[in-house]
């Protein structure tokens, strides 16, 4: 079904019945990806005594699962300044709009001193004088095992400071990228990029101009036949009052009038 879509002072054509999903679900076996040294999520039935909230138990007419799991290190997730503040800030009441406009670029990350890094000059090579309110990064080389990779322990690439200082500066509000996360694994809790991004200069008390309302979405995962280019983003939480909450990023292809 196409339809348009007016936002802001724009109006773009896309096509609804053609979402590309760029989230990874979230399972309990060894499928689902994992970072930051957890288990795997659990998902499993109440039980209560002899009662089981499995219909195939036949205790139950209905399935009734508890899952406990991460959302920073299990899956594609969306997170707020608030991930990294000392006072509390909710994702939930961070993200308000839904629906952006959005660059999907492919970076190969650059072997910089022992780490694979993104750097703002790859960046700004790869948006070409673009400023759009969400940028999506496909790391190269895009590997299916990004489905279900382990990443603890593994030094993952990360986004150079001065990358996500840029993407601040030219008002990009919301990044989304393949990677558990846009900082070094082991950074000794500087979380440069964050900062840079969040412009947030004192963790401990928050300056005034701290962009309360930019978005991160990590371990996304876009499909290689998915060209670069522009889309429209619709970007959907789950209403957890947290720093951060599984997501479900949607991009939709804009058309040409």
């Amino acid at each position: 079904m196409k339809t348009t879509i007016q936002h802001q002072t724009k109006t773009f054509e896309v096509n609804l019945s053609k979402p590309i999903d760029i989230s990874i679900p979230l399972t309990n076996d060894d499928k689902n990806p994992i970072a930051w040294y957890l288990d795997k999520p659990i998902i499993e039935p109440v039980r209560f005594g002899d009662w089981i909230g499995k219909v195939s138990e036949g205790s139950s007419s209905t399935n009734f699962n508890n899952i406990h799991f991460n959302p920073h290190g299990h899956g594609t997730h969306t997170e707020c300044l608030g991930h990294i503040t000392r006072d509390f800030y909710s994702v939930n009441e961070a993200l308000k709009q839904f629906f952006f406009t959005a660059e999907l670029v492919s970076i190969a990350p650059e072997w910089i001193t022992e780490d694979w890094v993104i750097t703002k000059n790859q960046i700004e090579k790869a948006l070409a004088g673009k400023t759009p309110e969400a940028i999506v990064i496909r790391t190269l080389p895009n590997d299916l095992n990004k489905l279900s990779m382990k990443y603890s322990n593994t030094n993952p690439p990360y986004l150079e400071d001065t990358a996500a200082a840029f993407l601040c500066e030219i008002g990009v509000e919301h990044l989304l990228i393949d990677l558990p996360s846009v900082d070094k694994e082991h950074d000794e809790g500087m979380l440069s990029a964050h900062k840079a991004f969040w412009n947030v200069k004192d963790v401990n008390n928050l300056n005034h101009d701290a962009r309360m309302n930019a978005t991160i979405t990590e371990m996304i995962f876009v499909e290689a036949e998915v060209g670069d280019g522009s889309y429209i983003l619709n970007l959907q939480i789950a209403s957890f009052e947290n720093d951060a909450s599984p997501s479900k990023p949607i991009l939709f292809k804009i058309n040409d009038f």
